[in-house]
């Protein structure tokens, strides 16, 4: 039933589609499509705006207009529909790739590296500790999360910082993702369980100086926030040139 009511509007010159909004929008009645921000059903928008807090550009304001009316059992069918349609940490890909196979690495001794030939320079030794390394396939029980200094990495930082290995991998266990293409919820619900169970002792954020990946360390946040844990964060933001270019903490 069509009735007058409050109702979020999104100002698509002003949307970047950095995914901040998405996280805070408890009803999922927000996600990022072809680069913007929408809203998927207008039942599942309660108009109370929530998500206009986090949007760095604006974009979002409450407007009053006649639309769908809230629908409370609309939303808890959807939310739980997208629980079950969530990949499961477990599965094997079908193409029998062992990318949800928990390793742990010894960490190299003194003068051993990694065999990676390097045109430009002399060989590098990998920092890295363990395996998988995408936040999707990493379950809040593997055992490389105890107590590990955390380090949540923007996908693009990989290629776009030269000395990543030596300056921001070692002695931190790493969890990758892209807040624009990922899904933002499951990564806040991973981010909640992970802190409430693995007694993480720090958290650094590494992203691109892009729109799109400023959305990352707000969902951080968000699961540290629902986690009700406090542990200290680092946000590094590196320029597409490969500098660092802001530190906070």
């Amino acid at each position: 039933m069509k009735v007058l009511r409050k109702i979020i509007e999104i100002d698509d010159e002003l949307c970047d589609g950095c995914g901040q909004c998405v996280p805070s929008c408890a009803e999922g009645a927000l996600q990022i499509v072809d680069g913007k921000a929408r809203i998927v059903s207008d039942k599942l928008c309660d108009g109370l705006g929530a998500c206009m807090g986090e949007c760095p550009t604006g974009a979002l304001k409450i407007v009053e207009r006649e639309t769908d009316e809230f629908d409370e059992e609309a939303v808890e069918k959807y939310l739980a529909e997208k629980e079950k349609q969530a990949p499961k940490e477990e599965a094997v890909m079908p193409c029998g790739c062992p990318s949800t196979t928990i390793q742990t690495f010894v960490p190299s001794e003194p003068g051993q590296t990694a065999h990676i030939p390097d045109a430009m320079g002399p060989e590098s030794e990998s920092a890295l500790s363990h395996w998988p390394v995408q936040i999707r396939l990493i379950p809040a029980n593997a055992p490389f999360l105890k107590e590990a200094n955390l380090l949540v990495l923007a996908d693009c930082v990989a290629i776009a910082f030269p000395t990543l290995h030596r300056d921001f991998i070692k002695g931190k266990v790493v969890m990758m993702g892209c807040p624009k293409f990922d899904e933002v919820q499951e990564y806040v619900a991973k981010f909640t369980e992970i802190f409430q169970t693995a007694g993480i002792k720090s958290i650094t954020t590494v992203i691109m100086e892009v729109p799109c990946c400023a959305g990352l360390p707000g969902i951080v946040k968000k699961g540290l926030e629902a986690s009700g844990q406090k542990i200290p964060m680092n946000e590094i933001i590196i320029s597409t040139r490969g500098k660092v270019l802001e530190q906070n903490k």
